[in-house]
C-alpha cells in the first residue's frame, strides 16, 4: 500500500514562489505515475501536473511554464515547484499516484493512491 504525505504548503503573495513536496513510501512495484491535483473552493478537483516512470512531465495549460514537476527517486519524493503564482492558484493540492509506468493524462479516475492534501493560498 503506497502512502503519500504532502508538505511545503502555505501562504504567499501573487507573483511569489512555493515548492510542494510529497514523501512516498510503501511501494515496491516497477513503475509508477505520479501527479499533483488541486481543488479550489467551490470547484472540482483538477489535474495540475504528472510525471511518468521515465521522468516525462505533462502539465495543465493553466500552469504550463510556471510550474515544474520533478521526482527524486533516491529520496522517494515528488516535488512541484510553483513560480509566478496567481490568486487563482489558491487551492488544496493533492499528491496522487497510480501503479502504471506511463501516465494516463491528468485524469483523477486513474489515480489509485492519494495524499490528504495541503493548503496553498495566494493572497496580497
Amino acid at each position: 500500500q503506497m502512502r503519500l504525505v504532502e508538505s511545503g504548503g502555505g501562504s504567499v503573495q501573487p507573483g511569489g514562489s512555493l515548492t510542494l513536496s510529497c514523501a512516498v513510501s510503501g511501494y515496491t512495484g516497477f513503475g509508477v505515475c505520479m501527479a499533483w491535483f488541486r481543488q479550489a473552493p467551490g470547484k472540482e478537483r483538477e489535474g495540475v501536473a504528472a510525471i511518468d516512470s521515465g521522468g516525462t512531465p505533462s502539465y495543465a495549460d493553466s500552469v504550463r511554464g510556471r510550474f515544474t514537476i520533478s521526482k527524486d527517486n533516491a529520496k522517494a519524493t515528488l516535488n512541484l515547484q510553483m513560480k509566478s503564482l496567481k490568486t487563482e492558484d489558491t487551492a488544496i493540492y493533492y499528491c496522487a499516484a497510480e501503479a502504471r509506468y506511463n501516465c494516463m493524462g491528468l485524469d483523477e479516475s486513474y489515480m489509485e493512491y492519494w495524499g490528504k492534501g495541503i493548503q496553498v493560498t495566494i493572497s496580497s
